[in-house]
């Protein structure tokens, strides 16, 4: 009986640490928006050579990714901006905070019907996201193309109340990010975000008509985790291996002025 006993408790045991050993073994799940995994891919590559082993999961939109890392489905995501970020998590009540700075993805706005800002009709119509950080981005966007002026108080969340003058008449229609590339053919134009562009088989750089410069600063990108897991030594070197300079140049090389690599100190974010 003893002898029983003792054999139970040696399996039980053993099963206890293999399971132990897989939970340390287990890879490291990060949430992207998008199929475009090519940066990741890269950063994976370079982790896996530290025995660090990267998951990459992709989602369709702008809300899941959030929701997932809140509920404990993956230990990172990579696909929001600051500033998107936080009007997020605040209104959800997420606990979750960003651990690095990562890219600047240019909106740009792209039209079936014309080739310039230039050639749009009066009354023209343009889609703009309808989630509130990107239709401010999206009207600042169209400020700098001086199709429109804003108020002083619209801020980087501003609406079409903001607007101040429309010499052109353009009618602003808001739409679900994703849902912009299909809206083009029923509009003169169109302000898609970066990712959802290059998943729609749009370039940035070479099919957009005007590309946001100057007002793209506060827009910066950032790796996020929960909160309880910004300290995680594991989390932190993924962090460290995307702000290395060999993954700034591959991302210049790859994307040719579509992604700009942005590195800052994460506790500078909260100045933009």
């Amino acid at each position: 009986m003893k002898k029983w006993t003792i054999l139970s408790l040696i399996s039980l045991l053993t099963v206890t640490l293999a399971a132990c050993g897989d939970d340390e073994n287990e890879p490291i799940k990060i949430g992207i928006s998008g199929s475009d995994t090519r940066i990741w891919d890269f950063v994976s590559e370079k982790a896996a050579e530290e025995d660090i082993e990267i998951e990459i999961v992709t989602f369709s939109d702008y809300v899941q990714p959030n929701i997932a890392l809140s509920e404990g489905e993956l230990d990172l995501n990579a696909f929001q901006t600051i500033s998107y970020f936080d009007d997020f998590i605040e209104e959800r009540e997420l606990d979750l905070a960003p651990i690095a700075s990562t890219v600047i993805a240019p909106m740009a706005l792209y039209s079936e019907k014309v080739e310039s800002i230039e050639e749009l009709p009066d009354g023209a119509t343009i889609a703009v996201p309808n989630e509130a950080t990107n239709l401010g981005r999206a009207l600042l966007l169209l400020e700098e193309a001086e199709l429109i002026e804003l108020s002083e108080e619209a801020g980087l969340t501003g609406t079409e109340q903001d607007i101040t003058s429309n010499p052109k008449n353009i009618e602003i229609l808001p739409v679900v990010a994703g849902q912009a590339p299909r809206s083009l053919p029923d509009v003169d134009a169109a302000i898609i975000n970066n990712g959802i562009a290059v998943d729609a088989g749009y370039s940035p750089v070479d099919d957009s008509i005007f590309r946001e410069s100057d007002t793209a600063t506060p827009y910066i990108n950032i790796i996020a985790a929960q909160t309880e897991d910004t300290d995680r030594e594991d989390l932190q070197r993924i962090g460290e291996l995307y702000q290395e300079d060999d993954v700034a140049q591959f991302i210049e090389e790859e994307y040719d002025g579509g992604m700009i690599p942005t590195f800052i100190p994460v506790e500078d974010l909260t100045d933009y």
